[in-house]
């Protein structure tokens, strides 16, 4: 017979056998089911949200493309080379502090000043709707702004009321519904107050040296993507010595859209997890189908029928009811982005409508597919050693353990392309190679675990005890479901318990050391004519406080040893250095509380020469070392120093921390202002508003930062990203239940068989009620038990190593918590899935013994 031939009968029996329905595999089906939903639809809504941005470039960004520069507006040259190329729109942006007209309370805002043509695409949206013109303009009353609720709300101000920008008053005409380019601005310390250029410019925070970003929005002529390559190219080799940043329409959101992506890599791994937690159901229900079909196979083998066929036949009935789970589940995965796209609209306006993907659809099938194969393999494979005598005996088949080389060799061959599919596909690779790397040493110790539940509970088989002796047996006898058990809901609460200790330890930190270290108030924006002053302000007002203070310039890095940092390959975790301006200072002395990794602070001495130190963390992920050079662009000029030093810089401290600190030769004369941080002294706590206020009135131009304000917005963030992440992490969970449900159905069969015996030799339905529910208790207890230990400890190192939280924590409520779920959901599940085997009647089963 050719292999054609062989197949396509394989097929004809494959489909008979398909007669007789899905009994068996419901479990198997919804385990599918699960996991094409969950991987399907998570990608998808990535894929709609990816596409929307890209679609939606003109819109997110508010022009074809964005010019930015610090400190300074742009000069003839470059405003002509703009408007010779299209429509431009300038805005203003910065940070200061709004008032009260009567000055009696105050709070940070973020100030964004914009001309008429803002913005370029899109609308700003205002209550009640009004046009630029009426918003801003200027009457007997003063310039008008559009102040944010939450700006109103702290302020405790309406429509029409007064608000105090540094030295003049204006008029809210309208509260902010929607910023059209508010996604591609960044961060925000504070509420958003718009209001023109020509407001901006009379209320006197635009002093040299004082924060602010210019930043130039073009409307091209000429829309197309050659174009808009070829004007920023011209661009860069026009002005590149004069810091610009530069940003199109095709990267309106790169922070954005690089968080959805890793958001979305880690939930289609959580998928997949699930889909590993599933496969042992599918093990499961694979080899207790092929239990069931002992008398067929039987039949098979004596008609001659070989191994391989009688495997083809069922590994073809076995992937035709994964592909009906595969249907069922395609069908929710292409409804979740639809559902998804109505709770995204509240937190991203420019989400349009959602759209089919297909990609997406696929990558879940091909996920399916080949999880399903690795894991039916195996039980399919043990066929091959069983004889017929064996397999017509009506309680045997303990020979169907065994399985073959090859059938492993095929099986670890399928989890590594699936593996490897996982890491190609994903967008953050390094994670994902991380997470399947950790979830396959957690398989490997769950299996150990397992072993040694069985090989503890064989020294403990001789109890006095009969209800502990049958509980303990049912641990280790063959066809256990502690092996199973155990790694099904071993993985999910592992998962569970590593989320809740790196979410844990994020609250604590948060909540505890970074307050505890971390300064009360920031100070932005003091001018070099009021530091003396605001110092002796300070420190009169508190003695006992703890103030410092110095000199803070912006800066970009534009070369690295002489060459374009576009061009210089670093590590992930810095990135961030080169994406945009950071904070620099100068310093003649070593400032207090700094320490030198390496290298020599530079001496107070003739020397011309321009150094700078760099902090090592920082230096290490840019491939810096003593040395080499760094050129950075200060309000269009470039400076190069030597690194001569590096130093440790806790950036959890929330302290006046700077990547970068210059020997003070070159910089003392560039026109900047001043940083200062203010912790207050023990014995006479500071009243906040009253401290606020009182800055306010007698420095206008300085901009107060609340730290705890800070804090509680992380905390909120956190607390948001906490709920998803665990909601997210449930998937796992639900994939460990339904596992749980077909192991203990699948071994219904061979437990009516022992409760037969039990009950014939004279045991009661209580005994075996208290055995079945010992033997649960101890496997979910144990199971508990490392799912909490490997979980705590695989969060607190990525917490300590990757996310550098110094201080973790150990919450034994979550220990608790998964204690009780694992006993909760073995002892629960386990007692509904055996209750009837208490209530059969040994006479139906005695005759076939």
């Amino acid at each position: 017979m050719s292999l054609f031939q062989e197949l396509r009968l394989a097929w004809r029996f494959c489909l008979r056998e398909m007669r007789s329905g899905l009994n068996g595999f419901y479990i198997f089906l919804c385990l599918i089911i699960l996991g094409v939903a969950a991987i399907g639809g998570v990608d998808g809504v990535s894929r709609n949200i990816s596409r929307e941005i890209n679609d939606q470039g003109q819109l997110i960004l508010a022009g074809d493309i964005r010019f930015g520069l610090t400190q300074r507006e742009a000069n003839e040259q470059e405003l002509a080379f703009f408007k010779a190329n299209g429509k431009v729109s300038e805005s203003i942006l910065m940070r200061s502090m709004a008032r009260r007209a009567d000055t009696s309370d105050s709070t940070l805002v973020e100030i964004k000043a914009v001309d008429s043509f803002y913005p370029l695409y899109g609308t700003l949206k205002t209550l009640p709707p009004a046009g630029n013109e009426d918003l801003f303009k200027k009457d007997d009353k003063g310039f008008g702004v559009v102040a944010q609720k939450l700006l109103m709300e702290r302020l405790q101000l309406h429509i029409g009321d007064k608000i105090k920008i540094g030295d003049r008053d204006f008029t809210i005409r309208a509260v902010l519904d929607e910023e059209p380019d508010l996604l591609s601005e960044g961060f925000q310390l504070g509420p958003r107050l718009f209001m023109s250029i020509d407001a901006l410019r009379e209320t006197g925070l635009l002093v040299p040296g004082s924060l602010r970003n210019f930043v130039y929005k073009i409307a091209l002529d000429n829309s197309s993507d050659s174009f808009l390559h070829d004007l920023q190219h011209n661009h860069e080799k026009q002005f590149s010595d004069n810091g610009w940043s530069i940003r199109s329409r095709v990267d309106a959101a790169p922070v954005l859209q690089k968080n959805i992506e890793r958001f979305t890599s880690f939930l289609t791994l959580i998928g997949l997890t699930a889909l590993i937690v599933g496969g042992v159901g599918i093990a499961n229900s694979v080899n207790a189908y092929m239990d069931k079909k002992r008398k067929v196979i039987a039949i098979f083998k004596a008609l001659g029928a070989r191994s391989r066929l009688i495997i083809e036949i069922y590994f073809s009935q076995i992937m035709l009811i994964a592909l009906i789970g595969i249907i069922i589940g395609l069908v929710f995965a292409t409804i979740i982005p639809f559902a998804a796209s109505l709770i995204i609209r509240q937190y991203l306006p420019f989400f349009g409508e959602a759209h089919f993907s297909p990609i997406s659809l696929v990558l879940a099938i091909i996920f399916a597919l080949l999880t399903t194969a690795a894991f039916a393999i195996l039980p399919l494979s043990r066929s091959r050693f069983t004889s017929v005598t064996t397999l017509l005996h009506p309680f045997g088949g303990e020979e169907l353990k065994k399985s073959d080389k090859s059938g492993w060799l095929l099986t670890a061959i399928l989890l590594l392309v699936t593996a490897t599919l996982a890491i190609l596909t994903a967008s953050d690779k390094r994670l994902a190679f991380i997470f399947i790397i950790a979830v396959i040493v957690v398989f490997l110790v769950l299996r150990g675990v397992a072993s040694a539940i069985t090989f503890a509970a064989r020294k403990c088989a001789h109890m006095r005890s009969t209800i502990l002796r049958v509980a303990i047996g049912n641990i280790y006898r063959p066809r256990s479901i502690t092996p199973s058990v155990v790694l099904a809901l071993g993985l999910g609460l592992t998962l569970l318990v590593t989320l809740s200790t790196i979410d844990n330890n994020l609250r604590a930190e948060l909540s505890g050391s970074v307050p505890e270290k971390a300064p009360d108030f920031f100070f932005m924006d003091i001018l070099k004519s009021d530091a003396e002053d605001f110092s002796n302000f300070l420190k009169q007002y508190d003695p006992s406080g703890t103030f410092r203070m110095m000199p803070t310039l912006r800066a970009r890095i534009t070369k690295i040893n002489g060459e374009p940092v576009k061009n210089r390959k670093v590590k992930e975790e810095s990135e961030w250095v080169l994406r945009g301006d950071r904070n620099i200072t100068y310093s003649e002395t070593m400032p207090e509380n700094t320490v030198l990794s390496e290298g020599q602070w530079w001496k107070n001495d003739s020397n011309k020469a321009i150094e700078v130190s760099v902090s090592d963390r920082e230096a290490k992920g840019l491939f810096l070392k003593l040395g080499d050079t760094i050129t950075v662009n200060i309000s269009g000029r470039e400076i190069t120093a030597r690194i001569t030093s590096l130093r440790r810089v806790d950036w959890d401290s929330f302290a006046m921390n700077f990547v970068m600190i210059f020997s003070p030769e070159a910089l003392k004369g560039a026109p900047h202002v001043f940083l200062a941080t203010f912790k207050e002294g023990g014995n006479h706590p500071v009243n906040e508003a009253g401290l606020m206020r009182e800055i306010a009135s007698r420095f206008p131009s300085i901009t107060v930062v609340p730290v705890h304000q800070v804090l509680d917005d992380a905390r909120k963030i956190v607390d948001e990203i906490g709920i998803a992440i665990r909601a997210s992490s449930t998937i796992a969970i639900m994939a460990a239940i339904l596992v749980l449900i077909g192991i203990l159905s699948s071994t219904n069969q061979s437990r009516i068989h022992d409760a037969v015996i039990l009950k014939t030799l004279g045991a009661t339905r209580k005994m075996l009620f208290k055995a079945y529910f010992a033997e649960y208790a101890i496997v979910g207890l144990a199971t508990a038990i490392f799912a909490f230990v490997a979980g705590t400890v695989a969060g607190s190192l990525i917490g300590r190593y990757k996310m550098e939280i110094i201080n973790i924590h150990f919450s034994f409520t979550s220990g608790i918590a998964v204690i009780c779920t694992a006993l909760i959901l073995t002892i629960g599940f386990g007692l509904i899935g055996t209750w009837h085997i208490l209530s059969e009647k040994p006479s139906r089963f005695l005759k076939e013994l």
